[in-house]
């Protein structure tokens, strides 16, 4: 994908907003007790932060799995975000798998909170490395 670097930064622009939009979602249906909602939205908001991060870099992944390697390989491996922050977010995307996929999956308050606490460090942590990377391409 090639985009100029305004088109990038308004891309990211969209998707952190996004990612916080789903926070507001996740933290709204915990408040509810729909613990499985809260799970998915709160994996999706740590999916669009990410996404967020990845676009500037000019990648944009269209999988699941492509996201987590390219959030590896771009920013990870070069110790830019941390190791846990992607144990985390393997964590949400396996936690959502098994909420929105599986018959038999029960969730209670406190797993539904340890997600939506784990996508908040996610964006916050992203959006941190986001900001400075816009500030790298506005130069």
């Amino acid at each position: 994908m090639t985009l100029e670097s305004q088109d990038k930064i308004a891309l990211s622009n969209i998707r952190i907003e996004k990612a916080r939009r789903y926070l507001q979602d996740a933290s709204a249906n915990f408040n509810e007790g729909r613990y499985e909602t809260s799970i998915n939205r709160s994996y999706y908001a740590a999916l669009n932060a990410v996404r967020s991060i990845l676009i500037l870099e000019g990648v944009n992944p269209e999988t699941h799995k492509g996201v987590i390697t390219m959030l590896s390989l771009r920013f990870i491996k070069k110790e830019i975000l941390s190791k846990e922050l992607l144990k985390n977010f393997e964590f949400l995307l396996s936690k959502r798998t098994g909420v929105d996929y599986g018959d038999l999956e029960t969730i209670d308050a406190s797993e539904a909170e340890d997600s939506l606490k784990s996508a908040e460090l996610i964006v916050e942590s992203v959006d941190t490395v986001r900001k400075k990377l816009i500030a790298e391409l506005s130069a």
